[in-house]
């Protein structure tokens, strides 16, 4: 069950090294050899002007109003959270007390 699954020795290829390719490359002297530079030089990108963004009133509405949505959805976030935790201090502050309730009626009835 756990031994290796690798093929019988009578169906295993030999193992063979690779022959190495020539250092020295043949030319075929009936066609012209094409030089090919070491690396290409990068591409050169046109340089940008300066440009002044123009908001129309249209869209400065649009951006106040996405601006103000935003504020308002982290604010309402950040008061729920606030809530949340307030809600459970409170419930922990009530069983404190039930607790503590229980436990001085506990000693007292002894």
């Amino acid at each position: 069950m756990l031994t290796p699954k690798i093929p019988p020795p009578d169906t295993a290829q030999p193992l063979t090294t690779p022959t190495a390719a020539p250092l020295v490359p043949t030319t075929n002297t009936t066609t012209p050899v094409e030089q090919i530079p070491a690396h290409a030089p990068a591409p050169v990108a046109a340089p940008v002007g300066k440009r002044s963004v123009q908001l129309t009133p249209g869209g400065v509405v649009a951006v106040a109003a996405g601006g103000t949505a935003a504020v308002l959805i982290v604010g309402a976030v950040l008061v729920s959270m606030l809530l949340a935790t307030a809600i459970t201090a409170a419930s922990v502050a009530i069983c404190a007390l039930v607790v503590r309730s229980l436990l001085a009626n506990q000693n007292t009835n002894r």
